[in-house]
């Protein structure tokens, strides 16, 4: 069974409908064609700009709302907003600009025709004075100052069915001015008078804009930190240059004291004692014064000298002959010197002795010395030989030419008795050795003493000799006094410590 198409078919009342809806929208077109292009022709100016168009406005701020031109207040138009329009009227308008002005404490928002600072001060009725700063986008300025830095002042956009015109501000918020005012106050520098205008806030800024120095010690009042009021005065009290010579420096600084004496005070300089200062306390200051300080002081000095102990020699007849028995040490002794000692600057000037005291006496040492004789056998060459006393001496030699007489002289060759110097005749100390004594020294034999010698003290001894027999000695060596014992007045008892030449045979 073959399928049946469905055919849709418009009504016949459709097209004749359609048709007539053309035809009214062509005609509303033909309309509003004719009504725009048969209105009057003007010409608008906005801003140096101009525009044709047309319009059937009666005046002419109502032609320019339905140009979408939107006024304020201050915007100027010429002809007026109420004048009527005519055909072929050209109108200008000169827009206001918007500027925020900031002065007296108040801050408005104005719109203006004027190009520079001054004029727009004198617009808004605010006058400058001669110190009084003006901040124009956060700088400095001055009243010639353009307001603006773009010199254009409007720009266009055209649409569709007429011409809309906006301002060309600036970008960003409209600029401000600032009118900062300087506050007047009146300077007293140290009798010196002067008006100073600024527009800081503080006593500490204003002196440092105007270029007011100050120094060490300069008093001001009210306080640098103190704020500038209207009227104010302030007052610097000048400190003078002074320096003080005090503990080995010098001290330089400045004050505003009346006397040496405020001066000391203000540098916590104390006097002491006996201290001098020059000039004095009550000396009036001036300016490079030099006040000196000498610092004195007393003290008491002890010093010790010491007493030197004696020593006392005393027979023993329970000690053996050369021997020492210690029977009292001895110990040194002390005195004591008191002194009041004066110093200025730490450099003695005086001394006086106050008082004088053995604080300690000294002890005297006591020595023993043996007066016992013990006799002894010595068994020699020559056969026992008794002897009382053995001493350490240093031996040498000589010969009657080495005595020291030329051969000529009568004693050429004789000794201090008048003995003929030969083998066995030596030379002592007699003093230590009596002359006449006889000896034995080990090596060289019996010997007596019976020379002296310039050369021969202490514990010394030459021996004598032929010519033929000469030895030589240069050494310590040990000689033995014989019996008979001598008297006790002819016994040197403690021995001298002489000489001291090196013991070379050891």
């Amino acid at each position: 069974m073959a399928s049946e198409g469905i055919v849709l078919k418009r009504p016949a009342w459709h097209i004749p409908a359609l048709l007539t809806l053309a035809l009214l929208v062509g005609a509303l077109a033909l309309l509003v064609f004719g009504w725009v292009y048969t209105g009057s022709p003007l010409t608008v100016e906005v801003d140096g700009q101009r525009h044709e168009l047309r319009t059937h406005a009666p005046t002419v701020g109502e032609a320019l709302r339905r140009a979408g031109i939107d006024l304020y207040p201050e915007d100027r138009v010429s002809p007026g907003r109420e004048a009527p329009l005519q055909p072929g009227l050209v109108i200008q308008v000169q827009r206001a600009r918007p500027v925020t002005l900031s002065a007296d404490g108040q801050t408005r928002q104005l719109r203006t025709h004027a190009a520079t600072v001054g004029q727009l001060l004198a617009e808004a009725g605010v006058q400058p004075g001669p110190a009084d700063e003006l901040w124009l986008r956060d700088r400095p300025v001055g009243v010639d100052t353009p307001l603006w830095e773009d010199p254009a002042s409007s720009r266009t956009v055209s649409y569709r069915g007429g011409l809309r015109v906006t301002p060309a501000a600036p970008a960003g918020d409209p600029p401000l001015l600032r009118v900062r005012r300087a506050t007047s106050l009146t300077l007293d520098d140290d009798g010196a008078t002067r008006v100073l205008y600024s527009t800081l806030t503080t006593v500490g800024q204003v002196l440092q804009e105007q270029g007011v120095a100050l120094f060490l010690g300069d008093e001001v009042t009210p306080g640098l930190q103190e704020r500038v009021v209207p009227g104010m005065t302030v007052t610097i009290r000048r400190s003078v240059p002074v320096a003080i010579q005090v503990d080995g420096r010098v001290l330089r600084t400045r004050t505003r004291a009346g006397t040496v004496a405020g001066l000391l005070g203000q540098e916590g300089i104390a006097l002491v004692g006996r201290d001098r200062v020059e000039p004095g306390l009550d000396a009036a200051i001036r300016a490079n014064l030099m006040v000196r300080i000498t610092r004195v002081r007393e003290e008491l000095a002890v010093e010790f000298e010491p007493i030197p102990f004696e020593t006392v020699w005393v027979p023993d007849p329970e000690v053996e002959i050369d021997n020492i028995r210690l029977v009292q040490q001895g110990q040194i002794g002390l005195t004591k010197r008191r002194y009041r000692v004066v110093y200025e600057d730490g450099r003695e000037v005086e001394r006086f002795l106050e008082d004088v005291w053995t604080e300690q006496p000294p002890i005297t040492k006591t020595l023993a010395y043996g007066t016992k004789i013990v006799i002894r056998t010595l068994d020699t060459p020559d056969g026992p030989l008794e002897y009382w006393r053995k001493i350490r001496v240093y031996t040498t030699s000589y010969t009657a030419a080495s005595a020291g007489k030329p051969k000529d002289h009568p004693r050429y060759g004789y000794t201090r008795l008048g003995w003929k110097l030969t083998k066995g005749i030596v030379a002592v100390d007699p003093t230590v050795i009596p002359l006449r004594t006889w000896l034995y020294i080990p090596g060289y034999g019996l010997a007596r003493a019976g020379d002296t010698g310039g050369g021969v003290k202490g514990k010394f001894v030459d021996l004598g000799f032929d010519p033929w027999n000469y030895q030589s000695w240069h050494w310590w060596t040990d000689v033995y006094l014989l019996t008979p014992v001598p008297p006790p007045s002819q016994i040197r008892w403690v021995l001298p410590d002489w000489p001291r030449f090196p013991d070379r045979r050891r």
